[in-house]
Formats: C-alpha cells, structure tokens, sequence
C-alpha cells in the first residue's frame, strides 16, 4: 500500500469515527441521565462520566486533533500556544477515560469478590469522589506537557505547530516525568484490568461452584438461580467493557514496549513508508475506537437500554408523522 493510499486512510477513519461517536455517546449520556436502565446508581454514574470523556475524546483527539489535521493543517488551531494547550488536553482526556474504565473495574470487583467492603465503597458518594479525583489528577499531570513544546515555524512573529524542546529528550526530570506518564497510561491500567478480571473470574467460578452444590444439596436438584441471574448482567457489562479495552489498547502497549526497548523515536514524522510510524498510528486508531464502542456494548448485554434507546428513535419519528397528519 502506497503512502497516498494509507493517508486516506486515515482521512475517511477519522470522520467515520466521529460521526458514529459523538451521536452514539450523547445518546448513552441522555439515556443514563434518564435513570431508566435498572442499574444501580453507582454504575451510572461511572458510566455516565466514561460516556462524557469518551464524546470528549471525540471531540478533543478526533475531531480538533486527527479531522483538523488531515482537513485544515494550516488553520490557528496549530499557533503554538493553542497547539500545546490541545495537545495536553488530549491527553488528559484521553487518560481520564482509560482510569475511570479501570476505575469502574475496580468498582465491580469489590461488588462481586468483596461483600464486606460493597457496603462502604459501592455507593454514590464513593463514585463521584473517585471521578472527581481521577478527572483531576489526569488534568494536573498533564499540565506540564504544556510546556515541552516549540515553535517549529515563526512567520510574521507569530509561533507555528509544535516542536518538542531538545531539553525533554536530555533532562533527567523530563525523562523521569516521560517514563511515569507512559506507564501511568496505557501500562497500568491495561495490567490492573487483566488483573481485576482475573481475581473477578476466580471468585465468580469458585463462588458458583459452591452456590450449586449448596442448592443441589438444599433443594435435591439443580434449579435456576435468581441471585446468579441477577449478578450476570452486571458481570457481562463488565466483561464487555474491560474486554474490549484490553483488546484496543493492546497495540499501543507493545507499541510503548517496543519504543523503549528498541530505543526507537515515536516522533518520526508522517513517514507513511516506516514500520515504526504505521504501528504508531494503528495503536491510536485502536485506542481512539475505543471511545466509540463503548454505546454499542451497552445496546448490545442491557435490555432495557436497548428499549430506551429505541423509545428514543421512535418519539422524533412520531412527532414528524404527526407533523404529516396535521
């Protein structure tokens, strides 16, 4: 595939993606905020707050990022203090989004495998304290990012695009501040779901073997369980959601793995003929998509999301067919 080729590409993904994700993010945002899914209220809550970030990725990384990029790469959006401002905006989003899905892991985790502790940390006031200090912490940790950029161009006294200071690659305290960065997102938390995940599935096999032979003991035979049916839609949302996000972040992770171990350079420019810079971009592309997905999983293992999402298709088409009638 020729260069020309692979950029378009990239020209024709990038739209897709938002015109799929921004509609299909603000739909799951009207719908949660609704209350009319049967989940609890600390489920919504993180899911309405992944459902913010993820339309905030696409308007942020997508769309003012990639879209404009490709379609306008010589418009003010790339004078140097707003491209250094957008560029940690990004990434403070996109890292938001990456730790309240590891947040929300967390968050089933202890409803299934920690009864004890449910009681104190399954609640309103714990979510929204946890979403409050990961928005947070992912703005401040990005703020310095700022500050690493560059003129490349300086035209009639005004700074263009984004170069990153020599000083970043040299200083020991930048390159410290690089490293934790790249492990904080997307090291961590793609080890922290596998992890949860599996401690979760452990306990859920374990917990159902015995549950069976108690009630084959109790009852004489094995009958249907409601508790367990009660539990497993909360389970395949959370298999679902994490899943997918081991999945798409996984090529970014052997990307990461691969840069420091080859000592490659991430900054190769838009060389469409180099290894290193196609795996770059199809690592994005993946993490990107995962912004999209997530409305798609709760169409596809909630029911009742699905009735509220189809109520909501028919209610603008009933009022234009009334509109006719009139």
């Amino acid at each position: 595939m020729h260069g020309s080729a692979k950029g378009l590409v990239f020209a024709i993904y990038y739209p897709v993606l938002a015109a799929i994700g921004i509609p299909a993010n603000l739909a799951v945002i009207v719908i949660l905020f609704r209350g009319r899914c049967g989940l609890s209220r600390c489920i919504t809550y993180y899911l309405m707050s992944m459902a913010v970030t993820d339309l905030l990725v696409m308007i942020t990384a997508v769309i003012l990022n990639r879209i404009v990029g490709i379609y306008f790469p010589l418009s003010f959006l790339f004078i140097t203090p707003i491209c250094s401002f957008r560029i940690a905006l990004n990434f403070a989003i996109i890292d938001s989004s990456v730790w309240l899905t590891v947040a929300f892991t967390f968050d089933r985790f202890v409803a299934i495998c920690c009864q004890k502790l449910k009681i104190k940390y399954c609640t309103e006031k714990t979510a929204a304290r946890v979403i409050g200090t990961v928005s947070t912490l992912s703005c401040s940790l990005y703020t310095f990012l700022y500050f690493i950029y560059e003129p490349l161009y300086i035209i009639n006294n005004i700074p263009w695009f984004c170069s990153i200071k020599l000083r970043f690659y040299t200083s020991p305290a930048w390159t410290a501040y690089d490293w934790i960065r790249c492990i904080l997102t997307p090291c961590l938390p793609f080890i922290l779901i596998l992890l949860l995940n599996a401690l979760t599935v452990r306990h859920i096999l374990v917990a159902s073997r015995a549950r069976r032979r108690l009630r084959a003991h109790s009852n004489g035979e094995t009958q249907s369980d409601p508790e367990m049916e009660k539990r497993r839609k909360s389970i395949v949302l959370l298999f679902a959601i994490s899943g997918s996000f081991i999945l798409l972040y996984l090529l970014l992770v052997i990307n990461f793995l691969y840069v420091r171990i080859a000592k490659r350079n991430y900054f190769s420019g838009s060389n469409f003929n180099k290894s290193n810079f196609i795996l770059d971009q199809c690592g994005y592309m993946l993490q990107l998509l995962n912004s999209c997905i997530n409305p798609f999983i709760y169409a596809g293992t909630q029911s009742k999301f699905r009735e509220e999402l189809k109520n909501g298709v028919k209610y603008p088409l009933s009022l234009i067919l009334k509109l006719f009638k009139r």
